[in-house]
């Protein structure tokens, strides 16, 4: 697994607001040793309306059925055995975009 990276993902039910069920995510980091985070994705655009987000237009290359919302305020470290299918590749548009919101997400800027 390499950053950038669209995989079906299977995120634990969850009690709070957190994303959960099977639904399309990218890696951003693959630590080597089982755990990988990744930023999940959604296809309902109204998720714009939050602040860290970013709009992924589907395409050929990347394998989203619809355009989607990078959820980065909901970036999570989850086990590797949670990656079910690898989908596509995001072009480097999209994961310079990410690079950046995350950055500033994370206060790291």
């Amino acid at each position: 697994m390499k950053k950038g990276e669209v995989w079906l993902v299977e995120l634990p039910f969850s009690s709070g607001q957190e994303q959960e069920g099977l639904r399309p995510a990218v890696i951003f980091a693959d630590t080597e040793i089982g755990i990988v985070a990744v930023v999940p994705l959604t296809s309902n655009l109204q998720a714009l309306r939050f602040k860290h987000t970013c709009t992924i237009e589907k395409s050929k290359s990347n394998g989203l059925i619809a355009d989607s919302v990078a959820l980065i305020f909901q970036l999570r470290a989850i086990d590797s055995k949670r990656l079910k299918k690898k989908i596509g590749d995001l072009e480097n548009k999209h994961i310079n975009n990410l690079n950046g919101l995350i950055v500033k997400y994370l206060s790291l800027q």
